[in-house]
């Protein structure tokens, strides 16, 4: 294949694009398929000749598409959602043909230097203030990632990278166990060792971190002999929404010299819209943020935004400056490799500028505030029916419940009634485990979702419920 043959069939898939999102709801959310169903259709060997594309592509629609699940499906309430609206695809079109390698400025000044406006766009929008600066990270899991290194770093004066940690006293990070798992990684990676990850206790509706237990932990570590290096808080954390009392954990850490993450890698969408933003109330105290574009604004994976008070500590961790990688005769520009882990990086800021002016801030509003009311309503709804019992009230769209028919295990009951739902396919729906008890967890964030889909999904958890019940 080669470019003259290109507009054909870039046609022919834009084509499907469209039919594919128009007939979206009358598929399956979760891929039907036991495993290797999707590898025993594909051949053992590589190609020795080149194959029609035409061929390809028909391929792709019988063997690749009935083992996708549809994370852009409107009744797609599992998990946290993972969006692609239009204009972002758009982008990403672009950014494919061209297919730039953005690590440093002079390898693409312009997608330098509009990484830097949208990520100024984006702290505006959210409401952080002027002393943030962002870069766009592949995702949230990076961005904790650079955030411990910088702890540990911070806290070593310097010397890890060079030095090593064997030497060293123990490091150890704090956060609550509500903390997404993406923490104990960045732990491992570090160096640091998830012994030295310190869970505290939760306490209130939102499961907050206890920040009296955090005190009395810092000061025993430091008692023992320990250093503690930095605190992990959360707003939004994946289970069931916990949100930490930011103010009150920065004070501590600011008492302590300690360095302040925040991971609102979904909730922190939600912060467009300035009635939710006492949810993470102290937020400007921190020393980094981060939150996905990719989750709730409508950017496809991967684009995560991370903002940090300090770039000068991230980049003293993170740059090293071979020859080969300095730019020559332009003084002052900023290299994002040298805020990132990998050095190769995506032109991702595009998409970020196609979404925001296709849509607008009051059309993500919008859309934010639907899904949050509609969320609500369900919880209600739920709440009132017999055999149900809501957990944990709604944090954004986000809430947990449990089926607890009268006379039965409720907990076995709610693990049947969510796997009966997600072999069906209507919706798709996820667990988590809240003081030890399975839940299911229900969150609205699909760009395309409306409240007839909210309405399919009470009744599909409800109808299924009954006809499981009229088994037993």
């Amino acid at each position: 294949m080669d470019w003259s043959e290109f507009p054909k069939h870039g046609r022919a898939v834009a084509d499907w694009a469209a039919e594919y999102h128009a007939t979206l709801r009358d598929r399956p959310v979760r891929a039907p398929l036991t495993p290797g169903a999707t590898l025993a259709r594909l051949p053992d060997a590589p190609p020795e000749a080149a194959e029609p594309v035409e061929d390809i592509l028909r391929d792709f629609h019988e063997i690749v598409m009935p083992g996708l699940t549809h994370w852009q499906h409107p009744r797609f309430f599992a998990y946290f959602p993972a969006n692609a609206a239009p204009a972002s695809v758009l982008a990403e079109y672009l950014v494919a043909t061209v297919a730039p390698q953005c690590m440093l400025w002079q390898t693409s000044p312009a997608a330098t230097e509009m990484e830097t406006r949208m990520m100024g766009w984006l702290a505006q929008a959210v409401g952080l203030p002027d002393a943030f600066h962002g870069v766009i990270q592949d995702s949230a899991s990076s961005a904790t990632l650079a955030a411990v290194l910088t702890m540990r770093e911070r806290a070593l004066d310097w010397a890890g990278n060079t030095e090593g940690l064997s030497g060293a006293p123990r490091l150890r990070i704090y956060c609550s166990g509500e903390v997404h798992s993406s923490i104990d990684r960045a732990i491992w990676i570090a160096g640091i060792g998830s012994a030295n990850l310190v869970r505290l206790p939760v306490t209130g509706p939102r499961r907050a971190m206890d920040t009296a237990a955090l005190a009395r932990a810092i000061a025993d570590d430091r008692a023992a002999g320990h250093l503690p290096a930095g605190i992990v808080a959360c707003t939004g954390a994946t289970g069931m929404g916990a949100s930490d009392d930011l103010a009150a954990v920065a004070e501590v850490a600011r008492a302590e010299g300690l360095y302040l993450h925040v991971d609102a890698a979904w909730a922190g969408a939600a912060m467009i819209c300035p009635e939710f933003r006492e949810l993470w109330a102290g937020v400007e105290q921190a020393d980094s943020v981060v939150f996905n574009p990719h989750k709730w604004l409508g950017a496809q994976f991967d684009c995560s935004a991370h903002f940090l008070r300090d770039p000068a500590a991230l980049t003293r961790t993170l740059a090293i400056r071979p020859e080969y990688l300095r730019t020559q005769g332009a003084d002052g520009v900023v290299d994002y490799s040298e805020w990132s882990i990998p050095l190769g990086r995506r032109f991702r800021a595009l998409k970020l500028w196609f979404l925001l002016r296709a849509e607008g801030l009051e059309g993500l509003r919008a859309m934010i505030r639907d899904h949050v009311a509609w969320s609500r309503g369900l919880a209600e709804r739920l709440r009132e029916t017999p055999g149900f019992e809501i957990v944990t009230e709604p944090v954004l769209s986000l809430f947990t419940f449990r089926h607890a028919p009268p006379g039965a295990d409720a907990d076995a009951a709610t693990e049947r009634l969510l796997a009966t739902i997600n072999d069906e396919g209507r919706i798709y729906l996820t667990r988590t485990v809240i003081d030890g008890r399975p839940v299911i967890r229900f969150q609205a964030g699909s760009v395309f979702t409306t409240a007839a889909d909210m309405d399919a999904a009470y009744d599909a958890i409800t109808a299924t419920a009954e006809r499981l019940r009229q088994e037993d």
